[in-house]
């Protein structure tokens, strides 16, 4: 990707997060971006073409975890390293963003439904990096278990559909309170005390 393509797509981001998609206009946008408009036209003519890379590159780009890049000694420890990566997502988003404020936080939810309404297909992509989240932490929790780590009468999908549940729960509570820098230490405390709980 060229650096201006780049720049275009942080500056309309940010953009809509201030706003949401239907406020903002290809106007403001060029205007935002400084560059004229033979040379914004020039990467996108229409704004939901720039909204759906916009939503591509921030949303999925976000969303693909390399699960490999995770500890499988221990379903802790893979735990463990989950949420030190969505830590670190979120302190990016916020660093480039303002991801935290609350204001913005309502048009970060807003712009994935407007992309869900506005894009055929956008919904099963979305699913779809949901259930291969899901698959993965399945797959750490039948090892976990093979190993002796633990033993339970939930079966392992149900195991991994609660860790699963409550970060996406956390996680959207505290982006709408504006304390998404909490979800960390809340995910890791609920987490631990739920591992203890499973491994008795």
């Amino acid at each position: 990707m060229s650096q201006t393509k780049e720049f275009i797509l942080k500056t309309a981001f940010s953009l809509f997060l201030q706003k949401n998609f239907k406020a903002v206009t290809l106007k403001e946008i060029v205007a935002k971006t400084g560059l004229s408009k033979g040379a914004f036209y020039h990467y996108y003519t229409s704004k939901e073409k720039l909204f759906f890379e916009v939503v591509d590159a921030f949303f999925f780009n976000a969303m693909l975890v390399d699960y490999s890049l995770f500890r499988k000694t221990s379903l802790k420890d893979f735990y463990t390293d989950y949420a030190d990566h969505m830590q670190k997502s979120f302190k990016e988003l916020k660093e480039h963003f303002l991801i935290g404020n609350p204001e913005v936080n309502i048009n970060f939810i807003h712009i994935l439904f407007d992309a869900i309404d506005i894009f055929p297909g956008f919904r099963d992509k979305l699913l779809k990096v949901m259930n291969d989240e899901l698959n993965e932490w399945t797959k750490m929790i039948s090892l976990a278990r093979k190993n002796n780590e633990f033993t339970s009468p939930m079966t392992d999908e149900q195991i991994a559909r609660m860790f699963v549940y409550s970060n996406d729960g956390i996680s959207l509570r505290l982006l709408l309170e504006g304390r998404l820098e909490s979800s960390h230490s809340e995910m890791i405390t609920l987490w631990d005390n739920f591992y203890e709980e499973i491994k008795n």
